[in-house]
This record gives structure tokens, C-alpha cells and sequence, in this order.
């Protein structure tokens, strides 16, 4: 019903930046929160940044003062400017969206990228 399409990951040397997007489509009636997670082999996903439809935001402390997350509302789509980018960073990312269906009914799903590769060389 709701589909959420990552692109904008890749390899990239350490200092260096990437720009993620995430566009969702489909029976979209609002969409709440927004956000972005990551996940590096042998860990488990962790929240990067999430931001709601009204534009507060969330970071993780370890992105802070490098990431920064911006919503179209009228286009459906998050993004996340990655500056500054470490080693540590390397992982795929997912974004997801809290939405409403246009369906009649009130109640918010969680939707999920299908994750797209972020490789920072040292």
C-alpha cells in the first residue's frame, strides 16, 4: 500500500558527503514522523535521525553537528545531508514514515525502505 524508495548511498572517502533520499508513495492519506535509521554489520539498527511532519527533530549523538535531516511534506520525501562523513558511519540505511492510509481509517503504520549502502573509507 505505501512504498518508501532510498536512493543517494555509495562509497565515499572519510571527510567526504552523501545525500540520502527517501520518497514514499502509494495510499497516503498524512504522514507523521520520518526518519532514519542505520545498521553496520554486527550491529543491531539504530535510530540516526527522525523528524515529524512539523519539522522537530531528533539526533543521535553521534551525528550531530555533521547530519541533517529536511522533509518535503507536499513531495512526500525525507532527506538526510551527511557532512563530515567517518568510518564509523559505514552501514545501509533505512528510512522509514509513520503513515495514515487513505482508507478511511486513523491508524498510523510504520513503513521501511529497503535500505540502501553507505561505505566511508578511511
Amino acid at each position: 500500500q505505501v512504498q518508501l524508495v532510498e536512493s543517494g548511498g555509495g562509497l565515499v572517502q572519510a571527510g567526504g558527503s552523501l545525500r540520502l533520499s527517501c520518497a514514499a508513495s502509494g495510499s497516503i492519506f498524512s504522514i507523521n514522523a520520518m526518519g532514519w535509521y542505520r545498521q553496520a554489520p554486527g550491529k543491531q539498527r539504530e535510530l540516526v535521525v527522525a523528524i515529524t511532519s512539523g519539522g522537530s527533530t531528533n539526533y543521535a549523538d553521534s551525528v550531530k553537528g555533521r547530519f541533517t535531516i529536511s522533509r518535503d511534506n507536499a513531495k512526500n520525501t525525507v532527506y538526510l545531508q551527511m557532512n563530515s562523513l567517518k568510518p564509523e558511519d559505514t552501514a545501509v540505511y533505512y528510512c522509514n514514515a509513520d503513515v495514515r492510509l487513505n482508507n478511511g481509517g486513523s491508524y498510523v503504520y510504520r513503513y521501511w525502505g529497503q535500505g540502501t549502502q553507505v561505505t566511508v573509507s578511511s
